[in-house]
């Protein structure tokens, strides 16, 4: 998986996911092969957010049936990310003792998540 839009694949949205975006958690369906670093880096690369941990769990399908009609639902990963919500500039000391900020700055929440806080 080398592209970041090639590891997330929509936004997973529930009443319980509205409710921990106030907590800064974020849940998405991913990539089956994706690692948490992957989701980790692609997240912060889409969203320009500080990405503090990542957690998954793999859904296998369930039969279902409809009628007399039977089959497998799909399986999935889901990911649920918890994003900095006070992101501080990050630094570094140079050579010379002196201290320096690095000049990328981190949102504190993901607007495009389609939901409203």
């Amino acid at each position: 998986m080398s592209r970041a839009e090639d590891i997330l694949l929509r936004p997973y949205v529930t009443e319980k996911t509205n409710i921990d975006i106030a907590e800064g958690k974020y849940t998405f369906i991913v990539a089956k092969t994706a690692t948490k670093t992957e989701i980790r880096q692609a997240v912060e690369k889409i969203f320009s957010v500080k990405v503090i941990g990542v957690n998954t769990v793999n859904y296998d399908g369930k039969e279902k049936r409809m009628g007399v009609h039977s089959g497998p639902t799909a399986s999935f990963k889901k990911a649920v990310v918890k994003i900095d919500t006070d992101p501080k500039p990050t630094g570094y000391m140079t050579k010379g003792k002196k201290e320096t900020a690095t000049a990328k700055k981190y949102k504190n929440s993901i607007e495009e998540f389609g939901v409203a806080n």
